[in-house]
């Protein structure tokens, strides 16, 4: 099955790439550099959403009616004359959905580590969003998936498969040092690292060594 950044480094994450650096005018390498940080991200999260039987549900309709992977058929046409308002919507709403308050926290850590401004890390968000979810409806026809337990292991193999136990800490998924941050929790499982100290910003330096 194909993991979310063997996405990244094929055809469709070329266009992916340059369609998103043609949209927000930014240099191909510093999009590339957003995409490889955000999408796990925004499935690390979508993963601890499931953990939850509504998430779970929410998640499973979402992906029946409207992201069941059509918008991968047409990147390129996605990104001609620009893309369509109703796309960076719908991503926006996705977004809310997954990261909620921390989507702010989100942004600005990704602007820190890639040097692309805070505005454009929005914009390159609420297309992911959306391509994501295409690329997670996809697979989850693919591989039949029809509950939420299904869902939850879908997603640990598209981020490329984790421990047993760390899967068992992402889909029970606490606040592990109480600040209130879960998205902290869901990088350093997800991604398999110790956070570092200094927040979201910190932990995401020491993930990406930048």
């Amino acid at each position: 099955m194909s993991g979310l950044l063997d996405l990244l480094g094929g055809p469709l994450g070329k266009q992916l790439i340059d369609g998103v650096s043609e949209q927000t005018g930014q240099p191909s390498d510093k999009t590339a550099d957003v995409l490889s940080m955000a999408m796990p991200l925004l499935l690390g999260a979508m993963k601890k959403n499931a953990s939850d039987p509504q998430g779970a549900s929410g998640l499973m309709n979402a992906l029946d009616s409207k992201h069941s992977g059509g918008i991968l058929d047409n990147l390129g046409g996605l990104f001609q004359g620009g893309v369509n308002a109703s796309v960076l919507e719908d991503g926006a709403g996705i977004l809310g959905h997954v990261l909620g308050n921390k989507q702010p926290l989100v942004e600005n850590a990704l602007s820190q580590k890639s040097g692309v401004d805070a505005g454009s890390v929005a914009q390159i968000l609420k297309i992911a969003a959306p391509i994501v979810m295409g690329y997670l409806g996809r697979q989850k026809a693919q591989s039949n998936v029809s509950d939420a337990n299904g869902l939850t292991t879908l997603l640990g193999s598209m981020l490329g498969g984790q421990p047993k136990q760390n899967q068992s800490l992402i889909t029970s998924l606490i606040d592990a040092d109480g600040d209130g941050s879960v998205l902290d929790d869901v990088a350093d499982m997800v991604l398999g690292t110790k956070k570092k100290k200094g927040g979201l910003g910190g932990m995401l330096g020491g993930l990406f060594g930048k």
